[in-house]
């Protein structure tokens, strides 16, 4: 199989390890394959590719999409490295109000599967690019979020974001949506 599955603490979401060829030319990894991520539980169509870069302490999120346009992201750092993170925000799910969290670089190319219903976001550590699939299209009207330093959530960044857009700093807590 290319890629090694690793469940995390909230069923349904995985860490993603390719299997990479290397040689003397440099390496070689599948970063998605169908039949392998159906087989470990992760389905669905992908509808959207999406690229940023983001300078090294730039926090981006935590953004969801409301539904019809709920959206499951695989994750990956291209270039640099984040600290990647998903909140559980289904509310039938005795994990609401969780994270999970990854270190993401060019180096471990780990990829995240975070699935609908998780709000996400990144912490950049270093100047970093970041692509995922999304599995429906982005809709303006649908987006929402929650304070990426919400108590509630208690996540443990590993440093203090220096940059963060006005937007991001004004999202509800988890208790207000």
């Amino acid at each position: 199989m290319p890629f090694e599955f690793i469940e995390l603490d909230i069923k349904g979401t995985f860490l993603i390890r390719p299997k990479i060829f290397p040689d003397d030319r440099g390496y070689f990894t599948e970063t998605y394959k169908r039949t392998a991520f159906e087989s470990s539980g992760i389905g669905g169509e992908f509808m959207q590719d999406n690229q940023s870069f983001s300078k090294k302490g730039t926090l981006r999120g935590l953004h969801f999409q409301k539904e019809p346009y709920a959206q499951g992201k695989l994750v990956r750092v291209v270039k640099g490295m984040i600290f990647d993170v998903g909140v559980d925000l289904r509310k039938d799910s005795d994990t609401y109000g969780k994270y999970i969290s990854a270190i993401l670089s060019e180096e471990n190319m780990g990829m995240l599967w975070i699935p609908e219903g998780f709000a996400h976001g990144f912490l950049a550590l270093d100047d970093s690019v970041v692509l995922y699939k999304a599995t429906n299209e982005y809709n303006k009207d649908s987006e929402g979020g929650i304070i990426w330093n919400d108590p509630n959530v208690g996540i443990k960044w590993p440093e203090e974001p220096s940059e963060i857009s006005s937007k991001d700093r004004e999202w509800p807590s988890i208790n207000d949506l």
